[in-house]
């Protein structure tokens, strides 16, 4: 997967947008405000940090090379996931599914009501 792809599929989320807040190159890509994804434009991999069930997070770096605790971010939610690896297209973009999920059930209530409406 290229940057294109990985660009076109987070934005393929429903109620997807995305930005660059900082002077840094980080695309970041949210719903409803928050953040579920975040690509460094500045590193020489291509890479995505995702947010991830603590548990799962830490399986997850277990079972691939290519999975690692994302650098400046809370190493318990938030990994690396580097494009060129051993995690296939299909599981990164599962990943990036479960990243939504993370990130929507965290809402409150009334949100998650708002963002559901949107799908």
């Amino acid at each position: 997967m290229n940057i294109d792809q990985l660009r076109e599929f987070c934005l393929s989320i429903k109620g997807a947008t995305e930005d660059m807040p900082f002077e840094d190159p980080y695309l970041v890509f949210r719903v409803m405000g928050k953040w579920f994804a975040v690509i460094p434009l500045h590193d020489p991999e291509l890479k995505i940090n995702l947010k991830c069930d603590p548990d799962l997070a830490i399986d997850l770096r277990d079972q691939y090379q290519s999975v690692q605790p994302a650098w400046h971010f809370n190493k318990k939610y938030w990994n690396s996931i580097f494009l060129n690896g051993d995690m296939n297209d299909e599981t990164v973009k599962l990943w990036i599914r479960h990243s939504v999920d993370e990130v929507a059930k965290k809402l409150p209530k009334k949100v998650q009501a708002a963002y559901r409406e949107q799908l």
